[in-house]
């Protein structure tokens, strides 16, 4: 069923695994902020950058990795070519100019020798 042709905004929930400087691009300041959120998906884990736009940039300062996140997001596409001879590529992002933490990294169950252990097969088991 289609609905309405622009997309409305979708939350998504994660475990800050990165956080990176803010950095500001062009004439008129735009700033964005990688953050980098972990999902348990059976036996991986997903990583989602999330690009923190505007005011939610100084937002994030009081973030740290270990955090559990709730932010609102939307895709973003592009389409980019080098030239008219090159490939034709396609990118998208998740934009995000709001987020709230819901649970501190010191507040979060400390890992257990299991767990530690299957955290650690994950990145030696590719699922692909």
């Amino acid at each position: 069923m289609l609905r309405d042709q622009n997309m409305t905004d979708q939350t998504i929930s994660g475990t800050v695994h990165t956080i990176e400087d803010t950095r500001t691009y062009g004439e008129k300041g735009f700033r964005k902020r990688l953050l980098v959120i972990t999902q348990k998906r059976g036996n991986y884990t997903n990583y989602i950058p999330i690009d923190l736009l505007g005011d939610a940039c100084e937002a994030a300062d009081d973030i740290e990795r270990g955090d559990r996140i709730r932010a609102e997001y939307r895709l973003s596409g592009r389409r980019w070519q080098r030239d008219e001879a090159s490939e034709v590529r396609f990118f998208i992002s998740v934009e995000s100019r709001s987020f709230e933490r819901t649970e501190m990294a010191s507040a979060a169950v400390e890992a257990t020798p299991e767990t530690v252990a299957r955290s650690s097969n994950d990145e030696q088991d590719v699922p692909f």
